[in-house]
């Protein structure tokens, strides 16, 4: 289903990074992962789909990975962080997923949001903002309320350049096809 790989096999210092502080560390980490999503969300792309890739992370291996495939399953709920949190639940053997970090390349919807809530995931990480669903911070913030009993830590904008415009050429092939396939018809 998904290669297993330890994010801790290499060291920063190989990376030469020497002497880097933790912030550094995380903020390193927080990159490759979004990386890796990155890959997934391409997969996403070259299927038909919104590019959005989730792996979700527990001491620095992937156990769970997903990218949107809403269209080709015929399931509005099969996100990419649905899909990334449902293996990692079969990974793991419990519907809990304490401890664990999601890497998203898009700001969560109030459906997955609610999802990484019950998931009691530790933390988010996203790349783009979502000015239209996104349940994170950009319309709501169902991750951090304090009526909820489960609140989770949120890191944005983590490789937001490469995420956003991703996001926007899909969009905009996708409208320029269309366009091309009205003006067919005419």
């Amino acid at each position: 289903m998904f290669n297993t790989f330890r994010h801790s096999d290499y060291n920063i210092d190989q990376l030469g990074v020497k002497g880097a502080t933790m912030e550094s560390e995380v903020e390193r980490d927080d990159q490759y992962w979004m990386q890796q999503a990155l890959l997934l969300a391409d997969k996403a792309e070259q299927q038909g789909e919104i590019p959005v890739g989730a792996i979700l992370v527990k001491d620095g291996e992937i156990i769970g990975q997903g990218w949107n495939q809403s269209i080709s399953l015929n399931d509005p709920s099969a996100h990419a962080e649905m899909l990334a949190i449902r293996q990692a639940g079969q990974t793991v053997h419990n519907y809990r997923l304490i401890d664990t970090t999601l890497y998203v390349t898009l700001e969560p919807c109030p459906m997955c949001a609610g999802l990484l809530v019950h998931s009691r995931i530790k933390r988010l990480v996203y790349g783009a903002s979502d000015y239209k669903t996104g349940a994170a911070g950009s319309i709501m913030n169902l991750l951090e309320h304090p009526g909820l009993n489960h609140q989770i830590e949120v890191t944005a904008g983590v490789l937001e350049e490469k995420c956003s415009s991703n996001l926007s050429l899909f969009f905009k092939t996708r409208r320029a096809q269309k366009k091309a396939a009205r003006l067919k018809v005419d």
